[in-house]
């Protein structure tokens, strides 16, 4: 069990789990063997995370930039881990035990169809269970999150399904819809951006920057990042 003393977990924590490749290259190891370790962590991570009291995890676990700019070689290394993973039955008792849902999100048609099932597949798997959620952000890009809104409301509002476009209306519109504005928002790697990740949610969200690349991040470290949070003041504009 992990020590609750003076922690307070954020209700809502998002992830951008940087650093596999980085991490494989300074093991002399592939980067297929990266990036599995990278999503075994994950899900260690969000157990770890649950019992520190948080509700839901934000992972962005592939980008539209990805996609359009990483080569076929390493896409097809991650499309086959999504696949291997969405079936482990090892992974799959791990979030059941948990009572974990797993939800996708994202321009799913720009991935491969046997992967999109295989995300399906766990999605259905994991459905029933309420305690925790998982939303996995796949082939998602901020901005292109803000443009499809845009291209949606203009057609709505031509149709006249709506009378005006306002704050409220523009969330609705996006396809993260669903998902909650972030309490708090990790990075790995050093990288001291957000590159684009949850700008229309992020606005009053606290930021988080670890050093360490994904694969090292331990629970200590998400410990320390928590304490960081909970000794914030948090006053939303006022």
């Amino acid at each position: 069990m992990v020590d609750k003393k003076r922690i307070s977990a954020p209700k809502h924590l998002a992830l951008i789990p940087d650093g596999n490749r980085r991490w494989s290259k300074s093991h002399s190891l592939s980067l297929s063997m990266g990036y599995d370790l990278g999503i075994k962590k994950f899900v260690d991570f969000s157990i770890w995370l649950k019992d520190f009291g948080a509700s839901t995890v934000t992972v962005w676990a592939l980008s539209t930039e990805n996609i359009k700019n990483r080569s076929k070689s390493e896409l097809s290394v991650l499309y086959g881990l999504y696949r291997k993973a969405s079936y482990d039955n090892k992974i799959i008792s791990k979030l059941e035990k948990n009572d974990t849902r797993v939800i996708v999100t994202g321009e799913l048609d720009q991935i491969p169809k046997p992967v999109r099932k295989a995300l399906e597949h766990i999605e259905k798997i994991t459905s029933k269970h309420k305690s925790f959620t998982i939303n996995l952000l796949i082939a998602y890009g901020g901005k292109d999150d803000i443009l499809h809104a845009v291209k949606n409301l203009i057609k709505a509002k031509a149709a006249n399904k709506i009378k005006e476009i306002n704050e409220s209306i523009i969330g609705k519109y996006m396809i993260t819809s669903a998902i909650p504005n972030p309490d708090l928002i990790i990075r790995t790697s050093g990288e001291l951006r957000t590159s684009g990740f949850l700008p229309w949610q992020s606005s009053y969200s606290e930021f988080y920057f670890s050093k360490k690349y994904w694969p090292d991040f331990s629970i200590k470290d998400l410990k320390t990042a928590i304490k960081d949070y909970t000794y914030r003041q948090r006053r939303y504009g006022k």
